[in-house]
């Protein structure tokens, strides 16, 4: 959705002076102007409630200086106004998300001071001592020193805390720190890790605040997945914004994202040894708020790998809710195809079907491992027969008597005739004597070869065994591998919808891609959830895998909270009575008004209005509620002059405006009684007999009355204002528009609605 501003500048500078400038320095005002600026998701949302005043330095290029703008802030802060009211009305994860980039900034500084400069920090010394503090209460024993009658960090643990070292060159580092034992050297990295989040969590916190904004739980943080290794991840982390172009102007910080570490234990020349490993995807557990508030999840990619498509993935309940990145930009989206690039599918794909099927095939297939072992099975068994039969044969012939006759042998006739031709003389013929020696000469020799033959066949079985049982492990450690990707990437893959950049998931739960805002519906029970990072690895069956950091923010969030103009009429009317005594708006709502005025000028933007006379109100533990059965009581109890004004009627006597300025202009006016009969007297025939046909009580009319009424003041106030602010077409522009959706709108009450004019 394209953004449309027109010039409002002036006007928002001369009618509203909400601002913020009590709880940052001059410096960290201008800095987070320039953060603001120049991220286009920030500024695009809430950069123009940064009003800077000065004058405009740009480059030959007419592209604006931002770092000269900073400084001439730094020297002269009253050049910035920065609307914390309006902004506390944007989008809680992208306050947070600035919020972040600027602790992020912060502790770069501090950190960068205390290695350049460790004896003199100046003016970042009560941050690093606030670091230090959480820091020292983490490290072992091992890694601490006493100096000045203190405890502090090892001076050499400086160089594990460079906010430019990769993981690699950290574990190098530590390595050649033989004072840490390896169990010492993991612990010591993880106290680092959880120190950066538990400082950079608060310091977030502390600027939320500062810039408006407002959460009972506020989790941030920080997290790394990959191999460690200077690479893609690294090299692009913020150095590009979400348009893909070079930005000099955001923070490097990637040494300041912690990689979840571990032991892994590999043998060696049959010894065990351990290295400490990153883990190549992450797993972080959350809760959601309860309390049917809203759980608001913004995600923040840095580091990502324009080859390797960023995977997020959320779990709860054992649904999956899957964010894939782009090729181009690091916004995250439930649509696969929102980026070209390599994808974790693709890895588990490559894996399923091409080197466990291989190796299926290998073992099971028609040519494979099975088959040559059952054919030389059967060869073996085969030959074994004919060894048996053979052996019998030689056997039988053992036992056969030696025979003699007197006929010459024809050996013995051929060597006759021999004589005779060569005139020998007479030749006696000796009789023919058969013992069957050559013949088991021969066998013995057959016998001796199906040996052999069977002896082939037996080792080779072996070996097609010995080759089958490596390839059914090696396929099990694939499977398991595939399993746990699978695990990974989730079983129950959540379905949705999608409309303007807004999805909808079966359960009701949303990411909007124009915020990078993923959103549980609320709850009254608190439930687990789980946030997985993964790094995409070279190949299926890579170690290797590129770097890439997330940024988490989990806060919770009241309904209707970014209603960018939200008001509540708390127990303003007189009892059956709906006149109001005071004006809905005033100086305070006049920048949230040209907002309204700006988004009613661009007609490609919807326009609804919808108002509803609730009747008795219920609360729900944050807000009113119509409740759809209510029991109406005959008075107050116990003493009814102190009793009405009982905090749990008093919440129930309310009413409310909100117009929502996002994909659409969203107006909604509700009116809510307490319980206690109403004594309207009510004469409108159409009223009467509407309250028989679709069973109303007097509280039903009553807050439709007031609904109405808030609309006819709503109309006047507009109309006037419009013509205050804006120029003569302009003013006319947004009166015309406001009042024809005005003049088509009527109050429903229950199955029903009314025309305005009955409700008079």
């Amino acid at each position: 959705m394209k953004h449309i501003y027109l010039i409002f500048t002036f006007l928002i500078a001369t009618t509203c002076f909400s601002q913020v400038n009590e709880d940052l320095t001059p410096e960290e005002r201008a800095y987070l102007y320039h953060v603001v600026k120049k991220s286009p998701i920030l500024n695009n949302n809430f950069g123009r409630y940064f009003d800077y005043q000065g004058p405009v330095i740009k480059f030959p290029n007419q592209k604006i200086n931002y770092d000269s703008v900073e400084l001439l802030i730094i020297n002269n802060p009253e050049l910035l106004v920065i609307r914390k009211h309006e902004i506390s009305k944007s989008a809680k994860g992208l306050i947070a998300e600035a919020s972040n980039k600027m602790a992020l900034w912060e502790l770069n500084k501090v950190l960068l001071a205390k290695r350049e400069n460790p004896n003199d920090l100046k003016q970042y010394k009560n941050e690093y001592n606030r670091f230090e503090s959480i820091l020292i209460k983490k490290l072992p024993p091992n890694a601490t020193k006493p100096k000045n009658g203190e405890i502090i960090p090892q001076p050499k643990l400086q160089n594990l805390m460079n906010p430019s070292l990769s993981l690699d060159d950290k574990l190098m580092h530590i390595k050649s720190m033989r004072f840490l034992t390896q169990n010492d050297q993991l612990v010591t990295l993880k106290a680092i890790n959880e120190s950066i989040n538990e400082y950079v969590q608060a310091r977030a916190f502390e600027i939320f605040n500062s810039l408006g904004g407002k959460a009972d739980m506020f989790e941030n943080v920080l997290v790394a997945a990959g191999d460690g290794s200077s690479t893609t991840g690294i090299l692009e982390e913020r150095e590009k914004d979400e348009q893909g172009r070079w930005n000099k102007g955001l923070p490097k910080a990637v040494g300041l994202f912690p990689y979840q570490l571990h032991l892994q234990k590999t043998i060696v020349k049959k010894k065990e040894i351990s290295d400490i490993e990153p883990m190549r995807y992450t797993e972080n557990n959350f809760k959601t708020f309860g309390n049917n508030r809203i759980t608001n999840i913004h995600t923040d990619v840095w580091g990502y790998n324009s080859e390797k498509q960023t995977t997020v993935v959320f779990e709860k309940n054992g649904l999956n809710y899957h964010l894939f990145g782009s090729t181009d930009t690091r916004f995250l989206s439930p649509d696969s195809s929102f980026g070209g690039s390599t994808t974790f599918q693709s890895i588990i794909n490559d894996l399923e079907f091409n080197k466990i099927a291989k190796l299926k095939e290998m073992i099971y297939g028609k040519k494979g491992f099975d088959h040559w072992i059952e054919y030389n099975q059967k060869k073996k068994d085969a030959t074994e027969m004919k060894i048996e039969k053979r052996e019998k044969d030689y056997s039988d012939m053992g036992y056969s008597p030696i025979s003699t006759s007197s006929k010459p042998s024809r050996k013995v006739k051929k060597s006759k005739r021999k004589a005779i031709k060569n005139g020998s003389g007479s030749f006696d013929a000796a009789p023919t004597t058969s013992s069957n020696k050559k013949d088991r000469k021969k066998l013995q020799n057959t016998i001796v070869g199906l040996y052999k033959l069977f002896d082939a066949y037996k080792i080779k079985i072996a070996e097609l065994e010995a080759d089958k049982a490596k390839a059914v492990d090696l396929m099990a450690q694939y499977n398991l591998k595939l399993d746990r990707y699978k695990q990974i990437m989730g079983l129950r893959w959540a379905t949705y919808t999608e409309k303007d950049g807004l999805y909808t998931f079966q359960d009701s739960s949303t990411f909007d891609i124009l915020t990078q805002e993923f959103k549980f519906a609320p709850k009254a029970e608190v439930e687990d959830f789980e946030v997985r990072l993964i790094a995409i690895p070279e190949s299926s069956l890579s170690k290797n895998a590129d770097e890439v950091m997330l940024h988490i923010n989990i806060m919770d969030a009241e309904p209707n909270y970014d209603a960018r103009i939200n008001l509540e009429l708390k127990d303003v009317f007189a009892s059956d009575k709906w006149e109001l005594p005071t004006p809905l708006f005033n100086d305070d709502d006049s920048v949230a008004l040209c907002v309204f005025f700006e988004s009613l000028l661009n007609k490609k933007t919807s326009f609804n209005m919808v108002c509803r006379g609730q009747g008795i109100g219920k609360w729900d533990g944050v807000q009113t509620v119509k409740n759809c059965s209510p029991n109406e009581l005959n008075k107050y109890p116990g003493n009814s002059a102190e009793s009405k004004f009982d905090s749990t009627f008093v919440r129930l006597r309310k009413s409310e405006l909100m117009i929502h300025i996002d994909r659409s202009i969203y107006l909604q006016i509700n009116s809510f009684t307490d319980p206690v009969k109403s004594n309207l007297n009510i004469t409108n025939d159409n009223i009467r007999a509407s309250m028989l046909k679709y069973k109303l009580s007097k509280n039903d009319i009553l807050s439709a009355y007031r609904t109405a009424e808030i609309l006819r003041r709503l109309k006047s106030e507009i109309n006037v204002i419009a013509g205050k602010y804006l120029s003569r077409d302009q003013a006319k522009i947004v009166i015309d528009r406001f009042n024809k959706k005005w003049a088509k709108t009527r109050i429903s009450v229950g199955a029903t609605s009314f025309k305005q004019g009955d409700l008079n």
